[in-house]
């Protein structure tokens, strides 16, 4: 039955996204051999630690990145493949969340490196590594959790992509936000690393805190205290990387910047 409701999750998020910024080339219901009509889920429902659910996600980020992976191999023109990375991209932007989600409630410890939701304590380095690694980026989750914030940046993006600041008031560091491009985001701040979530107009703080309510949170501007707080914040958007996109896509080993 989880197996079934998060294929038809897929598909209803992916009917989206042929409605709204890219579509796809390929009959997606037919990957599954089921239709799209009739189904309707939110992601703005309440979530909770959600172990099966995350297993089930990853299984399924998997099988499309074979397949996504088959038709980038397949494709002609350079044309072709930027149509297969923005695919990719759509994938990422509506699974990660999810995944991401399927931790909240998770207790945080300084020290903790629980490898699935629910499953002990998570320290926010161990949220972040965990979290990619299981969707399928090819990296150490150990070593990439223990580097500081800017290091863990950069070893998924070059220096070019990172935007840092230093001393910004948060409501204009805020407003920025809103208006960057929409994507999945790692932020480093002065001691702490997380996602954004950020979509137009809005952005969602997804980590696992060290202060109130200590544990796996999703936090909008007005909740994110964190991130407030910090003097120093760098941000990278991941899903807007080409490279980055295409090392997923072909399970390419993503080293550790630094060392």
């Amino acid at each position: 039955m989880v197996v079934r409701k998060v294929r038809l999750f897929f598909i209803a998020l992916v009917a989206l996204a042929v409605g709204a910024t890219w579509a796809f080339r390929v009959p997606i219901g037919d990957w599954w051999g089921m239709k799209v009509a009739g189904v309707a889920l939110s992601t703005r429902k309440a979530h909770k630690v959600d172990p099966e659910k995350y297993a089930v996600l990853i299984s399924e980020l998997e099988r499309w990145r074979v397949d996504l992976a088959k038709r980038h191999a397949a494709a002609r023109s350079e044309a072709e493949r930027k149509i297969v990375l923005q695919d990719t991209r759509v994938i990422l932007e509506m699974v990660l969340p999810e995944m991401m989600r399927c931790w909240l409630g998770t207790p945080w410890d300084y020290n903790g490196t629980a490898a699935k939701p629910g499953a002990g304590r998570v320290a926010c380095g161990y949220f972040v590594s965990t979290v990619l690694k299981d969707a399928g980026f090819q990296i150490d989750r150990y070593r990439i959790a223990q580097q500081p914030s800017e290091n863990i940046l950069r070893s998924f993006l070059p220096k070019k992509s990172c935007i840092l600041t230093v001393g910004q008031k948060y409501e204009n560091f805020a407003a920025n936000l809103e208006k960057s491009t929409p994507g999945i985001y790692l932020i480093g701040l002065d001691t702490h690393v997380a996602f954004l979530v950020v979509e137009k107009g809005s952005f969602r703080m997804i980590h696992s805190s060290g202060s109130r309510p200590w544990c796996v949170v999703d936090e909008g501007k007005g909740e994110a205290h964190v991130l407030e707080k910090s003097n120093w914040r760098m941000i990278g958007n991941l899903t807007d990387d080409a490279r980055l996109l295409s090392r997923w896509l072909l399970r390419e080993e993503i080293g550790v910047f630094g060392t």
